[in-house]
């Protein structure tokens, strides 16, 4: 990678946490809401603050890592990472099936915590193409 290629350190950074403050506060939107239709924030402990901030933190981190390292290593990033964004995002929903089964949940809950996920994505993907843009393969 040319340095006229490589991103600021500083800038991917600041771009990073501002995806973590606008995921945080659309997945409080989603949260309020949700426990406006009755999901109750008790039973779904990832609609509490420090429940969806540190998920939201972590989520975004460790999709930034993922991403540059995509970035740096496929042959045609761009295809790749339009490919694999909605598979994560699809898989990340089976992280909260469990919740279903748990004392006290509700579907409006266990939906709003997936909503959570498409939110980080929404969010994040359009920071990271901004901070650690991907090139397209040059045709032959």
């Amino acid at each position: 990678m040319s340095a006229e290629n490589r991103p600021s350190t500083g800038k991917t950074v600041l771009g990073v946490l501002a995806a973590i403050i606008v995921a945080s506060l659309g997945n409080a939107a989603v949260s309020y809401l949700a426990q406006a239709l009755g999901a109750d924030p008790i039973a779904h402990e990832g609609l509490q603050p420090k429940g969806y901030v540190v998920l939201t933190a972590l989520g975004v981190i460790v999709a930034a890592f993922a991403w540059a390292s995509i970035r740096k290593r496929a042959k045609d990033p761009a295809r790749t990472l339009g490919r694999l964004v909605p598979i994560v995002v699809a898989v990340s929903f089976l992280a909260d099936v469990p919740v279903f089964f748990l004392p006290g949940t509700t579907v409006v809950g266990v939906v709003a915590l997936m909503v959570m996920h498409v939110v980080v994505a929404v969010v994040a993907v359009p920071v990271f193409h901004r901070v650690l843009p991907v090139r397209t393969p040059v045709a032959a």
